[in-house]
């Protein structure tokens, strides 16, 4: 880890675009980005139905120890969205209901992280989602220095201080800051498409290979068309 910092006054996506965002949903967003910002598989929720946005505050910290969580409170503000990576794997349980609870009376959306939480079953009654890489008990210490607000890595995916970070039932996606209103735009196309797609399949009127115009790509690849008796006498 580099000189431990906090950050204080960092530059936040709009909250407009944020918002945006969150109606849109991670599968829809990260195509609309060209297939980019997707956090892993690892980091799954621990509730089902919710899909938050927000800005993001980060956190880097050290395994088995939630000091700089602690310190991170305070630099939320509403709209935003706690993320917090560690600097060698751990799947103590840092997080839980008393930090839950002083971001929610911040405004803060919920929490990420690539370590362990606990308190499900609280988290879940007061309505703060939380996505973790585990579930479990084991205590931390407050002893390790470590640094709010600067870029950090979610299985794979950077996240900057001030990002959107968009999560629901199928994953995480990260918007940079500074594309946040141009994804907007290109979501909406894609949401726009979808529901004419939708429209003509649920009608019966086109199958997805002639509307996507797929059949010609089955020739060009050597896909060939034959009855079962063909198949079965061999002429494949």
């Amino acid at each position: 880890m580099n000189q431990p910092v906090i950050v204080t006054d960092i530059a936040r996506a709009d909250a407009a675009a944020a918002d945006a965002l969150a109606e849109h949903g991670v599968a829809t967003v990260h195509e609309a980005m060209g297939r980019t910002g997707l956090v892993g598989p690892d980091i799954r929720p621990v509730q089902d139905g919710v899909r938050i946005a927000g800005t993001a505050v980060t956190i880097l910290q050290a395994p088995g120890d939630n000091l700089m969580i602690h310190a991170a409170v305070e630099q939320c503000r509403d709209g935003d969205v706690l993320v917090i990576a560690t600097t060698s794997p751990s799947t103590d349980g840092a997080f839980g209901d008393l930090f839950a609870t002083a971001l929610k009376a911040r405004g803060v959306r919920g929490m990420i992280t690539t370590g362990g939480v606990r308190d499900i079953a609280d988290l879940r009654e007061m309505d703060f989602p939380v996505w973790s890489r585990a579930v479990h008990s084991q205590g931390t210490v407050k002893a390790t220095p470590g640094s709010v607000n600067v870029p950090i890595v979610v299985d794979g995916a950077v996240v900057n201080p001030g990002d959107v970070v968009i999560a629901d039932d199928d994953g995480i996606v990260v918007v940079p800051r500074l594309q946040a209103e141009a994804v907007v735009a290109a979501a909406e196309a894609r949401v726009a498409k979808e529901a004419a797609d939708r429209d003509a399949y649920g009608s019966g009127r086109e199958l997805s290979l002639d509307r996507k115009g797929l059949r010609p790509l089955l020739a060009d690849l050597g896909v060939k068309y034959v009855t079962q008796a063909e198949y079965d006498g061999g002429g494949r």
